[in-house]
């Protein structure tokens, strides 16, 4: 396991380069656009996580290609239990389907913050 500090510079690092699908919903959360604070490449326990907002207790993770794999899905489902029992809501879109569509992710952002 690496060390926090080692943690810390590689979500740093992850922040510097983001994936284009990335950018485009960071483009959307920042500054408090759908009236709630995210945060970016976030440090949470052994995870770094895409976004996460703290006062909602909601994770969006943005899943490319490579999360399609065997062992990429059972660490993600590892991940995403371990998140849940830390009080979090996890959700999940992929990259392709926030290029595509992003009117329709920020709309079921929207509706999961309102559930809170």
């Amino acid at each position: 396991m690496k060390k926090r500090q080692d943690k810390i510079s590689f979500s740093r690092s992850l922040r510097q380069h983001q994936t284009d699908a990335e950018k485009l919903l960071w483009t959307r959360l920042r500054n408090k656009q759908i009236g709630v604070k995210f945060r970016r490449q976030q440090l949470l326990g052994p995870y770094i996580v895409d976004f996460v907002s703290f006062d909602k207790m909601l994770i969006i993770e943005i899943n490319g290609g490579q999360h399609n794999k065997p062992s990429a899905m059972i660490k993600d489902a590892e991940r995403t239990i371990w998140l849940q029992k830390n009080g979090y809501r996890v959700i999940r879109f992929w990259s392709n389907e926030v290029l595509a569509n992003i009117e329709g992710v920020l709309t079921r952002i929207y509706e999961l913050l309102k559930l809170v």
